[in-house]
């Protein structure tokens, strides 16, 4: 099943803004995972089972190193501005 990840990552510690983007960095690796950032958060689009197995070592990563708080919506299929209806883009 094909799944959108939106996740906003909050590190608690002083450098916070290099370990958002090694965070992300990390997860930009596997290739078989479309990443999209923004200003805001990152979306992530591909396989559910991949993302979430992604997500859970990546995240467990800055558990152990660090202090994190990470906001996630879930959606099935792939959630992108393309497949809005044409009344919002």
């Amino acid at each position: 099943m094909i799944a959108t990840i939106e996740i906003s990552m909050y590190a608690l510690t002083d450098g916070y803004e290099q370990k958002v983007i090694d965070f992300i960095q990390r997860v930009k690796e596997n290739k078989d995972i479309r990443v999209e950032v923004n200003g805001l958060s990152t979306q992530l689009f591909g396989e559910y089972n991949l993302l979430m197995d992604v997500l859970k070592t990546e995240m467990q990563t800055d558990f152990e190193n660090g202090r994190a708080v990470f906001l996630l919506k879930i959606a099935s299929g792939e959630r992108t501005k393309d497949k809005l209806p044409e009344v919002l883009k």
